[in-house]
């Protein structure tokens, strides 16, 4: 008998203000009322596919195994665009091929990925508006009642990926790297984690970090280590390096936003580097 699933995820664009992710809970509940369903965030900006695969990338592995994650962030709804299922070691994900699988992709090794096209599985109706009800709810539904993958449809080998910006590293062994997330609490989460500073080979007070106008010579390890309002660097629940502010919001004081860069670097590099404010950029 096939395994069955015990809890969907929802990761949408939806938002509060309207009943869309209520919805589709409730075509879940239809095809299956014992299935939990569970609520990741429906707050994602509006077609922000980059955020939506941070978000996934942080939250997925915190769940039971078989859980199936589900992904509505679609800006190319009601067009030929293909609607996916991965399947991994451990889960399945349910997704639009737009890239919203680019971490998933990069981090589980030897995913099996099938177009979903089995009708018998949708709503009956289809609307051109609305797939995250008519197609991703009832399938995922399907699903966690036993349904396998490999009824959704045929095998994909290539899939749409995103550009998962990597710090570059300069020949003088300047790191210069980009916020890539901000969070609710304004966090500026970059793409550094904790491997790039091991390589870095970087001892306890040989670290400096230029981000806007702030120069910091340590990784806190939590906010106690600076006071009030101060800017410190540490790394976040996400295992990427944080730029934050004690009892305050990172973003705002630094005005600093997505896609804007950082530089780190061990002192006597940056000392015999160009003008730290020649690796300054902002986009």
């Amino acid at each position: 008998m096939p395994k069955k699933h015990s809890i969907i995820t929802l990761i949408t664009d939806f938002g509060l203000h309207d009943g869309y992710a209520g919805v589709m809970k409730g075509v879940i509940a239809k095809i299956n009322p014992s299935v939990d369903v569970i609520d990741i965030s429906n707050n994602i900006e509006a077609q922000d596919i980059f955020q939506a695969a941070y978000v996934l990338n942080s939250s997925y592995a915190y769940f039971p195994r078989g859980t199936i994650h589900l992904v509505v962030v679609d800006p190319g709804v009601g067009s030929d665009s293909k609607i996916l299922c991965l399947k991994t070691k451990d889960y399945l994900f349910l997704a639009p091929d737009n890239g919203v699988l680019s971490f998933i992709i990069a981090k589980e090794e030897s995913p099996s990925i099938r177009e979903v096209t089995n009708k018998e599985l949708f709503l009956p109706e289809i609307s051109n508006t609305f797939h995250g009800r008519d197609i991703f709810a009832p399938v995922a539904a399907h699903l966690s009642k036993g349904v396998s993958h490999k009824n959704l449809g045929k095998r994909v080998s290539k899939i749409n990926e995103i550009n998962l910006p990597k710090p570059i590293r300069s020949p003088g062994g300047v790191l210069t790297a980009e916020i890539i997330y901000v969070d609710g609490f304004g966090n500026l989460i970059t793409n550094i984690n904790k491997d790039i500073i091991k390589r870095m080979k970087i001892r306890t007070g040989k670290l400096v970090i230029i981000v806007g106008r702030e120069r910091l010579n340590k990784i806190s390890e939590s906010y106690a280590d600076v006071k009030e309002k101060e800017v410190l660097a540490i790394f976040g629940s996400s295992g990427y390096l944080e730029i934050s502010v004690n009892h305050g919001n990172a973003k705002d004081v630094l005005n600093l936003k997505k896609g804007d860069k950082l530089v780190l670097a061990r002192v006597y590099e940056l000392a015999v580097a160009n003008s730290p404010t020649h690796y300054i950029t902002t986009s």
